[in-house]
C-alpha cells in the first residue's frame, strides 16, 4: 500500500507537475510533503497529514515553511536516568 501512494505522488510530481504552473505557497512543496509523510508515518497517518496540509493550501493562507512532524515517542520521559 504504502509503494502504491509513494509511486503515485512520484509519478505526479514527474509527468503532471511540471505541466503546471508553480503556485506553490508552502515549502516543501505539497507533493514534497505528502511523500515524506507517507514515507515516515506511514499510509494512513502520513495521509492524514498531507490531506490536512492541502486543506490549508488556499488563497488566504500566507504559506511559508511547513516541515513534516517527527515521530512522536510513545515513552514517556523517565524522572530518573
Amino acid at each position: 500500500m504504502r509503494k502504491l501512494a509513494l509511486g503515485s505522488i512520484q509519478f505526479y510530481r514527474y509527468a503532471i507537475s511540471p505541466l503546471m504552473a508553480s503556485h506553490c505557497r508552502f515549502y516543501p512543496s505539497c507533493s514534497c510533503y505528502a511523500y515524506e509523510a507517507i514515507e515516515l508515518h506511514g499510509v494512513m497517518h502520513g495521509g492524514w497529514l498531507a490531506l490536512r496540509r492541502l486543506g490549508r493550501c488556499h488563497p488566504w493562507n500566507p504559506g511559508g515553511f511547513d516541515p513534516v512532524p517527527p515521530i512522536q515517542s510513545s515513552r514517556s520521559p523517565s524522572l530518573v536516568e
